[in-house]
């Protein structure tokens, strides 16, 4: 196959590109960051998705993991310039695939008022996209992860206090390591053959957990 990741410089979208070369495909990440994968099969482009639209002949996958964390920016790179990106993709005649990384924020509301508002619009997004693409046989879904242990969580990940405190609060008391969301992506796009429109949460039972009170 031939993919192309967004958001490829660390975390989700690195554990992505690794995980697809290790089982022989070709891949082609974009970031406005270098990459530290050095691959013969990987191809690294440096750039920003509201303006960047890499060439990719003959593209089976792509799988949309570039995001921010920064509120004001959040509506802009997280739900429109994706959209946006997506778009200039859609008429690729090999295409079988599309991803979305999203959040559990998009089902709970958990996070940044924009944040929230963006990931949600991206579930909605995909569900609308995998009724229009079916037709064509391209299958199209999201990834909501909960807590993952990527550089962007640093800031919770060591305070060993805030960090037991977030453990606390799912079921299997851990997050999920970035390899996790990769191996569950490589599945939805490289082996997958009926799952579309769906949006799989990944939070470890988070959203899950409740103290029930008789």
């Amino acid at each position: 196959m031939n993919v192309l990741i967004t958001g490829t410089a660390q975390g989700i979208g690195l554990a992505m590109a690794e995980k697809f070369l290790r089982e022989g495909h070709r891949v082609w990440g974009l970031d406005k960051k270098h990459s530290p994968l050095k691959h013969p099969g990987y191809t690294h482009l440096l750039g920003d998705i509201r303006d960047t639209r890499p060439q990719v002949e003959g593209l089976n996958a792509l799988i949309n993991n570039a995001g921010t964390l920064n509120e004001g920016e959040a509506l802009e790179v997280n739900l429109t310039a994706t959209m946006a990106f997506t778009e200039a993709y859609l008429a690729e005649p090999d295409l079988k695939a599309v991803l979305f990384i999203a959040s559990a924020s998009a089902r709970n509301g958990a996070e940044f008022p924009r944040y929230v508002a963006a990931k949600a619009g991206l579930v909605g997004y995909m569900k609308y996209l995998a009724m229009e693409l079916g037709p064509r046989g391209v299958l199209v879904n999201s990834i909501s992860p909960g807590g993952v242990v990527t550089p962007a969580n640093e800031h919770i990940l060591s305070d060993p206090r805030l960090y037991e405190a977030v453990k606390g609060e799912t079921i299997l008391g851990k997050w999920a390591e970035a390899f996790e969301v990769a191996d569950l992506a490589y599945y939805l796009t490289a082996v997958n053959r009926s799952i579309t429109g769906e949006d799989i949460l990944m939070d470890n039972g988070e959203m899950l957990k409740s103290n029930f009170i008789w």
